[in-house]
């Protein structure tokens, strides 16, 4: 009986030899090849933009918002990546992606444990140590792992994503606050000459020189003026607040003290379109996803196709044994060709939701130079209007301090001026917004996870 066992022993091992090596040659489902996009040679809107760079070249930046020099600004983003929590969330997402990559590749080494299992003629209970390990006949492991991969670098590449519109946010957020503390003095400056005219008017009412209506002209223009100096000082320090959470921080203790709100503009410099396939993390992380579904549909198509599974153990009772289980789907009521239908499906879908990422990409650039060389040419002429404003309420108070005006000349002109101040801060703060959103556009300086197995999967330019 021993050597009968023994024999079963050594055909169950060479059938599974056998099988094995038919195994790894098999593959089902497609191979993945990444789908054709349309890339454009050369941007839309970027001759302006190109003019401007050789003009006025930006300064080099190891990291995207050093651009800007300011180091206050620097040590606020450098934060974002090791405090902000939604950031926390989305790298445990990446370690579990790449969990799942080592589950899914569990499947294709034998589980060995110990307990109780079938063995002998008679199919009884033993107890010992049994292996057990399934034949990957079709690749369905294979492209279990290839998807999950694909998907683990799909996570990775969503955290990058992340990161940089985190990252962009708190840029903005921050020019916006600096914005609101050069707004914040000119409101100072406008109020206290409502402020003053407000008094003299009430002097002038008890004096018999001023009427009722003027006196509430007066009043209505004072306390129009604290009202938007409160709103300016309510903003600031809702972005202060909006700050403190993106690094981390609760807003009770985080503050930023008031600095002057001067930056240059950079001119942001492109490349041509096709590296935007490869520079923008959610491009990168559409296609990952693409790849994913591509591999799916193996993994669907292996499930209607016969599986073998081997099982050999040493038992207490019966000593060596070895089983190899043979099934083949017959009926399943239409499921199984079913989940084939749905994984095409999905990878339909993943074709057309990437293809549509590409498209996005490519319009926000676009939009972003058409928005940055329009607003660059409007700049010079709002900085010397709001330079001319506020030389021009400089003189009129000194006018009225020698007695040339009376005092409702320097309330009008105090009032041109913060108009013109106004619109320029506003038009500033537009132009640091349109190259943040145009770097966020061109994937800021991030570069891709290499995949850790590329002959998981082959890419090109057309399907």
């Amino acid at each position: 009986m021993i050597a009968h066992s023994h024999a079963g022993i050594l055909r169950t091992l060479f059938v599974a030899l056998a099988l094995l090596l038919i195994a790894a040659c098999t593959e089902v489902g497609p191979n993945y090849v990444r789908p054709s996009t349309p890339v454009p040679a050369a941007y839309k809107e970027a001759a302006a933009q190109d003019a401007q760079q050789r003009a006025n070249p930006a300064a080099a930046a190891g990291k995207w918002w050093e651009i800007y020099t300011d180091p206050e600004l620097n040590a606020l983003v450098s934060q974002v990546e090791v405090s902000n929590q939604t950031l926390a969330a989305a790298a445990a997402r990446v370690r579990e992606a790449q969990a799942l990559v080592r589950v899914a590749g569990g499947a294709s080494v034998p589980a060995i444990n110990a307990g109780t299992f079938k063995s002998g003629r008679k199919n009884e209970n033993d107890f010992g140590i049994g292996v057990s390990w399934e034949i990957d006949l079709w690749g369905r492991i294979r492209r279990d792992v290839e998807a999950h991969r694909a998907a683990a670098l799909a996570s990775a590449a969503d955290l990058a994503a992340a990161t940089l519109s985190l990252q962009a946010q708190l840029v903005q957020s921050y020019f916006a606050l600096r914005e609101n503390d050069a707004v914040i003095e000119l409101l100072q400056r406008a109020a206290d000459v409502d402020d003053q005219w407000d008094h003299m008017v009430g002097n002038q009412y008890t004096q018999g020189i001023a009427s009722s209506t003027d006196v509430a002209q007066a009043s209505r223009r004072s306390s129009t003026s604290h009202l938007q100096l409160a709103d300016a000082r309510t903003s600031r320090a809702q972005f202060e607040h909006a700050i403190a959470v993106l690094i981390g921080k609760p807003p009770a203790e985080f503050s930023i003290a008031p600095a002057a709100f001067v930056y240059n503009v950079p001119v942001i410099p492109t490349d041509v379109p096709a590296t935007l396939l490869e520079r923008r993390p959610d491009v990168v992380a559409s296609e990952r996803k693409m790849a994913a579904a591509s591999a799916r549909i193996g993994v669907a198509k292996a499930g209607t196709l016969p599986s073998i599974n081997l099982a050999a153990g040493i038992g207490v009772l019966r000593g060596p044994s070895a089983t190899a289980d043979v099934r083949a789907p017959l009926f399943a009521g239409g499921r199984l060709d079913a989940q084939v239908d749905n994984a095409d499906a999905a990878y339909a879908e993943a074709v057309a939701n990437y293809r549509q990422t590409v498209l996005d990409a490519y319009r926000e650039v676009e939009d972003g130079l058409m928005a940055a060389s329009t607003l660059a040419g409007v700049a010079e002429r709002q900085a010397r209007a709001a330079a001319a404003a506020i030389e021009s309420d400089r003189v009129t108070r000194n006018q009225y301090l020698e007695g040339v005006v009376d005092f409702p000349a320097v309330v009008d002109v105090a009032s041109g001026a913060l108009d013109a101040g106004r619109g320029e801060l506003q038009l500033r703060l537009r132009r640091l917004d349109v190259s943040v959103n145009l770097i966020k556009a061109l994937g800021g300086n991030w570069q891709p996870v290499a995949d850790p197995d590329p002959g998981q999967h082959v890419e090109s330019a057309a399907r």
